[in-house]
């Protein structure tokens, strides 16, 4: 195993890039400990000391590895690039134009991204000034107010740090998707989870402990391992579909005559649908206590979404685990749909000279593929929603907090299988044995 690892730093250049890779990490770390310039440092300690894990605080402290409840310049996250990002694929579906830029390849999707950005901004200032506002009103931080000097001033400055930060954050996914290993927003994210594990499991087994029963810590830590093992076997499982090419004489050469296969994955869309579904249900919290009002209809509307869609309270609703599962379901089958196309590959095929035996080429064969699409995603996505909400379940029958929830675990296990994958390659390529062989 040990000589597995050295040969990841034999090969230079992809010794330069785990090694940047480590090295964005640190830079982003870092930032997640710096608080904003105008708060009340003390005032912070003494809100770190009352929090829990659970509820929508958890789940946007876990998403920012810890910065939400440090109040610092990466506070945000990179939850607005997400929804951003939501949204953008959303349009694309809609949109005629941006369907037509993002078919048009690269130059298409460098314009898309570009759009993403702005809009990532956008959003930023947005949830910026709201938590700036709940941060001073108390509404969100246990009555306690962060900015004891609330000025307009103050409030920009810390509204502009906090946007920055996430522009921030954004530029270091976007260096180490270039220049690194791994999707660079992927591997933030996976970062923020890991970073806050620790902290999980002490809180889950002073849970646990103070109520007399340690051996519930046992069993979720022993559902915690099959979890990883589970979604590992599934991730590997695929649906390989035959392709056979015709013969064809070209001078005195025949060429074709050969036979390969599509690998369809039960798993297409990967750990996507889970973060977008994740990122769909924390909008309406967000939007809820970012309104400056103190209306008996907005507190009621407010006190609703906090118990019912709140992930990892004691007693979590069970419309939350619902919602969450439908969620999950919708955004495999949608983001399954973006990536892969059965009338594209189909004409691909044909083009190439290929079919599926007992299949015509063209219009059966793309509809065959589409056929076979549709089962196959149906286990992976009910697959993911169960994971996902599992961990919920159990804090909703035991009532405790449970606050690694299965989205935590799917991100987390998802990110490092897909990441290992590219080292493979990249040492496959260069005749070395690889992590995953």
């Amino acid at each position: 195993m040990l000589s597995i690892y050295r040969n990841m730093f034999r090969i230079p250049d992809l010794r330069t890039k785990i090694v940047f890779t480590l090295a964005m990490f640190a830079v982003y770390r870092l930032g997640t400990t710096i608080p904003v310039p105008g708060i009340d440092l003390d005032a912070v300690r003494l809100w770190q000391g009352m929090q829990e894990a659970g509820g929508i605080y958890g789940l946007l402290n876990l998403f920012s590895g810890g910065a939400l409840e440090q109040f610092s310049v990466f506070a945000l996250g990179i939850i607005p690039y997400i929804t951003a990002s939501i949204i953008m694929q959303l349009l694309t579906v809609v949109i005629p134009r941006l369907r037509t830029l993002q078919e048009e390849g690269e130059s298409g999707r460098k314009v898309i991204t570009q759009w993403t950005r702005y809009l990532t901004v956008i959003l930023a200032l947005i949830q910026a000034t709201g938590f700036t506002f709940l941060f001073h009103s108390g509404r969100f931080t246990a009555g306690i107010d962060l900015i004891p000097n609330y000025t307009p001033g103050r409030v920009i400055l810390i509204v502009l740090t906090m946007t920055a930060g996430t522009a921030m954050v954004m530029w270091l996914g976007e260096l180490i998707t270039q220049r690194g290993v791994g999707n660079g927003m992927s591997l933030i994210i996976f970062v923020s989870i890991l970073s806050q594990f620790p902290f999980i499991f002490g809180q889950l087994w002073s849970q646990t402990v103070a109520v007399g029963l340690p051996v519930r810590f046992v069993v979720i830590v022993a559902v915690f391992l099959a979890m990883i093992v589970s979604i590992i076997f599934i991730d590997q499982g695929q649906r390989r579909i035959p392709i056979s090419f015709a013969k064809r004489v070209r001078g005195r050469r025949v060429l074709g005559g050969q036979s390969t296969y599509i690998p369809l994955k039960v798993n297409t869309s990967g750990v996507i649908p889970v973060i977008f579904a994740t990122s769909v249900l924390l909008i309406p919290s967000l939007i809820i206590t970012a309104i400056p009002s103190d209306a008996a209809w907005i507190q009621a509307i407010y006190r609703w979404i906090n118990t019912n869609l709140g992930a990892g309270q004691a007693g979590v609703s069970w419309w939350y685990i619902a919602i969450l599962f439908a969620l999950i379901v919708f955004f495999t089958y949608f983001y399954t749909a973006i990536q892969f196309d059965p009338e594209q590959q189909a004409e691909m095929i044909q083009r190439q000279g290929g079919f599926i035996p007992g299949v015509r080429p063209g219009r059966q064969t793309a509809r065959h593929l589409a056929h076979i699409l549709n089962r196959i995603t149906l286990p992976g996505s009910l697959f993911l929603a169960t994971i996902a909400v599992l961990p919920a379940i159990a804090g909703a029958v035991w009532g405790i907090q449970i606050a690694f929830s299965g989205v935590s675990i799917l991100i987390v296990v998802g990110v490092a299988l897909e990441t290992m994958k590219q080292i493979e390659s990249q040492l496959t390529m260069r005749n070395y044995e690889g992590i995953l062989t």
